[in-house]
Order: structure tokens, then sequence, then C-alpha cells
């Protein structure tokens, strides 16, 4: 029940979203649209109660549980991000907005934004192992919360071989293209 709910959650994150877009930039309906998108959370509150629910009612906590966890960790650290990047290409699209700017793929500032997103990541993996951890000292048996240890860990690993890609362009910084147009002679 709990890996549907995550699905669950997940479409109606982007249907709030949408909703809230929609009723912003088509409809003007201004605080419609910003009730919406302020009431995305409201699903991970739904998710986290369910999960806690579940475990509380004897369930063995298993990688379901452990991706609830996750989830809540990714959406609270880049749900803000995600909301912005949408509404910039929903404003442009279908209010006249500015175009949304493209992303930096090389230099100083490419290097700086994969390193923006490993913090976020991090603060992702914070929030989600507290979440872990809370789950853990909830059930108070570790042979049913075995499976969420190995979580912490696998999500561990994940956040250091992204820590060591995000900042290898801190290091190595990724060069500009090489204009591969006509050579003047």
């Amino acid at each position: 029940m709990i890996g549907w709910l995550i699905i669950a959650c997940e479409i109606g994150f982007w249907i709030f979203i949408l909703l809230g877009l929609i009723s912003r930039y088509i409809f003007k309906w201004k605080k419609t649209g910003m009730m919406f998108l302020a009431s995305t959370p409201v699903i991970d509150l739904v998710l986290v109660v369910a999960t806690i629910i579940d475990l509380k009612n004897g369930q063995q906590a298993t990688s379901i549980h452990g991706l609830a966890a996750i989830y809540l960790g990714v959406t609270v650290a880049f749900g803000k991000s995600m909301i912005r990047w949408a509404d910039e290409r929903f404003a442009y699209h279908f209010s006249n907005g500015p175009k949304p700017l493209k992303k930096s793929t090389h230099g100083p500032s490419h290097a700086k934004m994969e390193r923006n997103g490993w913090f976020r990541h991090l603060l992702g993996w914070i929030i989600g192992n507290a979440f872990l951890l809370g789950m853990i000292v909830l059930v108070g048996d570790p042979a049913r919360t075995e499976e969420l240890v190995n979580i912490m860990r696998l999500w561990a690993i994940i956040l250091g071989a992204d820590f060591l890609y995000s900042f290898s362009y801190t290091v190595f910084p990724k060069k500009p293209p090489v204009n591969s147009g006509h050579q003047q002679g």
C-alpha cells in the first residue's frame, strides 16, 4: 500500500503544481494558484503519517518505507526549485513571461550549479535520514527495521558518489565547446 501511496503522492505533487500554474497564468486567479502551490507540503504530510501508521501497526519495514523517507527528503530539498522551474516555463509560455535562462554547461558557473545541486542532495539526505532514524526509533525493533538501515547505507554511498561527480567540476571545470564553425584562412 505504501508503494502505491508514494506514486500517488508524486502524481499529486505535480497535479497540485499544474493546478496552481493553470490557476495563476491561464485563469489569472493568483490567490487560488498560490493556494495550490503552497499546499504541496500537505502531500508530504499524508505520506509521513501513512508510513508511520503502517509501521506502528506492526508491518516489517521494507525498502518501500525507506523510499517514503527518500521521497520526503528529496521533495523538501528540491521541491521549491522544481516549482520555480515549472513556474518560469509556464509564465513564459502562457503569460508572456521572460524566457527562462539556460543552465550553464561549462566553466565556474557550471561548477557552482553542480555544487549547489549536491548541497540540496545533502539536505534531502539529512531530512530523509532523520525520518528513517525516527522510524527506526518508533518501531524499536532492529530486526524489523534492518532494511531502513540498509537504505541509509546505500543512500550514503550514492551521496558520496554524487559529491565526487559534483565537485569534480570545481577541480576540473568543463571547458566551453570549441567553435567548429568556419575557419578563416
